[in-house]
């Protein structure tokens, strides 16, 4: 085997060279999967807090770039901050709901505090993982993964139609989804070799080219708001609340939970091997502290993404060096306006006719992992009950089971399936006896 092939055959390591124009695709794949996830949370959230639009396109610059520093420390640590993984990271979803009441409460400077709070809070937790590691037992890990697959679909779903927009489920949606969603199928089946994983790029570019033509992309905006600018640091200043803090704290351990079950996925499908201690307590140092470096410019919390999570177990491409070539895109689209615009640009529809079928990925990661945790009496009964209360209770027809409980508590838990399944695993784990089918052998 030649040193150009090994170097090539490299994306499926974590370490060692790519060849740059062979590594750049595949970053710029992973990117082009989460970048308009990235910024539309942080549009919602500010609008709640009454920025105009100038100010939230600093923000959104502000964002790409965060987004990027953070990628590059899950990558190459920094001390213990970072877990060394190809982990992407980005502004989540999961914050948006509480966020947009302190902002609607206290204002969008009281965001800021809040988050500069809980992101230390979030990242010392993450340093102290050794001394609370053992509560997520691998079945655990596995009830949250599954979750997290599953709280995706509806994601996945609401892209295809077209996502917020006012022609959602529009025949040009419809179709514009569907032509991705085949030219990503296509690609997979008939390319040989490492191209064979480049099948959401080709159908990300595919789509996005279609999408042109049936006028759902609106070019003059590329060039809007110049070549070159710069991050601005600390665009509000910091308001403390206690009331804002505790209630995005808690969501930081929310979040904390998602970030777990995405590494212990990541490291399962794309490594094959178990996660260690050290790398879930950096992912979320990380986690933490880079989130409040997004605070300090004005942005939401950074955590790492799912969908990338899925592009991982999906294409197998794990190498660190090629995944930081996404992050270098990231940063430059934080930089330079007219790259970050034309990212912004793609289609909902495009990205949700390729990340489907990632976002099933996920899921059935989670169903590998709970048949690697093995089908004991005990782990059947965590997974099963979990999964259970966490999908029946936090369905929207069902929504009205809520409604007795404060709502701080209505806010963390009674729309998120992966809050609920991560405590009701945790406790389960916790209170059943560890030798439940010893004894039903001996009745």
């Amino acid at each position: 085997m030649s040193n150009k092939t090994r170097s090539v055959h490299n994306i499926y390591q974590l370490e060692g060279r790519v060849p740059l124009l062979k590594a750049i695709p595949f970053g710029v794949q992973h990117i082009l999967a989460m970048f308009v996830a990235n910024l539309t949370p942080i549009t919602i959230i500010a609008a709640a807090g009454g920025l105009d639009q100038a100010e939230i396109a600093i923000l959104l610059q502000n964002a790409m770039f965060v987004a990027g520093i953070a990628t590059l420390i899950q990558l190459y640590p920094v001390w213990r901050v970072g877990s060394g993984l190809p982990i992407v990271m980005g502004v989540s979803f999961t914050f948006v709901t509480v966020l947009c009441t302190v902002a609607a409460n206290y204002g969008y400077p009281a965001v800021i505090g809040a988050v500069i709070v809980g992101g230390i809070f979030e990242g010392t937790l993450g340093l102290l993982a050794q001394y609370w590691r053992k509560i997520i037992s691998p079945i655990v890990a596995a009830s949250v993964v599954t979750a997290i697959g599953y709280s995706l679909f509806s994601v996945g779903a609401r892209s295809f139609g077209g996502g917020y927009a006012d022609d959602f489920g529009s025949a040009q949606n419809l179709l514009l989804g569907t032509i991705t969603l085949v030219v990503c199928l296509v690609w997979n089946i008939l390319a040989k070799g490492y191209a064979k994983q480049l099948s959401v790029l080709v159908g990300l570019v595919v789509g996005y080219l279609v999408a042109i033509f049936m006028g759902k992309v609106d070019l003059s905006v590329i060039l809007d708001g110049g070549f070159l600018a710069l991050p601005r640091l600390m665009p509000y200043a910091p308001e403390f609340h206690p009331g804002a803090i505790l209630s995005v704290c808690i969501i930081f351990l929310v979040s904390a939970a998602e970030t777990i079950g995405d590494t212990t996925a990541l490291v399962s499908t794309g490594l094959d091997r178990e996660i260690e201690s050290k790398e879930i307590s950096g992912s979320l140092a990380c986690d933490g502290y880079s989130s409040a470096i997004s605070a300090l410019l004005g942005c939401p919390p950074v955590t790492s993404f799912s969908q990338n999570v899925g592009l991982v177990a999906m294409t197998k491409v794990v190498n660190r060096f090629t995944i930081m070539t996404g992050a270098g895109c990231m940063i430059l689209a934080g930089l330079l306006p007219p790259v970050g615009n034309f990212f912004a640009s793609l289609p909902q529809s495009v990205l949700g006719g390729c990340t489907i079928m990632m976002f099933g990925s996920i899921l059935t990661s989670g169903v590998q992992m709970l048949a690697k945790a093995g089908f004991t009496q005990r782990n059947i009964t965590i997974a099963a009950l979990s999964l259970s209360v966490g999908i029946g209770f936090t369905a929207a027809s069902e929504a009205d089971l809520w409604a007795i409980f404060p709502p701080m508590i209505q806010t963390v838990f009674g729309a998120n399936v992966v809050a609920v399944v991560f405590v009701v695993a945790v406790v389960l784990n916790l209170i059943l006896p560890k030798n439940m089918d010893v004894e039903k052998v001996e009745k």
